[in-house]
């Protein structure tokens, strides 16, 4: 392997390029089960952000996301000309609004979510065997390491 930084193992390289290639396959392969065909993934993603933090304004949903505010208002405004989001005045402060979910906005949430789980579910049982899925959930409690601060 090439360009090893000194001090670094073989291993930790190709597990950190292999971890990041087969989560990057599995997030493009929940995004296909979803049922977000009219949607592009930065409205999936702020649908999907609204939906678990709840009422936020643009421009925090912008800083949450990493993107310019202007790129959040058009992905905003796609989002509510579908009817799944809804702007109402900040009651701590009326020059700003607040972002929240539709009830069509929720069910689309909630619907894409249930379609994931529910697939990836299937997946674990159609796909390994009982020992497999237990090694699987060893290597998640591992990975869960690298999430913490």
């Amino acid at each position: 392997m090439e360009d090893v930084p000194h001090g670094i193992s073989v291993s930790a390289v190709r597990a950190a390029r292999d971890l990041r290639v087969v989560f990057s396959r599995l997030r493009r392969r929940l995004r296909e089960v979803a049922d977000t065909q009219d949607l592009t993934p930065s409205q999936v993603s702020a649908l999907t952000l609204i939906d678990k933090g709840g009422a936020a304004s643009a421009s925090a949903l912008a800083a949450t996301e990493g993107v310019r505010p202007q790129s959040m208002a058009a992905t905003l405004a796609a989002l509510d000309q579908q009817g799944l989001i809804q702007r109402s005045p900040d009651p701590e402060d009326g020059r700003r609004q607040l972002v929240t979910l539709t009830p069509a906005g929720r069910e689309r949430a909630e619907g894409n979510r249930q379609a994931r789980a529910e697939w990836l579910t299937q997946a674990f049982q159609d796909r390994y065997t009982e020992e497999e899925r237990a090694t699987i959930t060893e290597a998640m409690a591992l990975l869960e390491r690298l999430a913490q601060p």
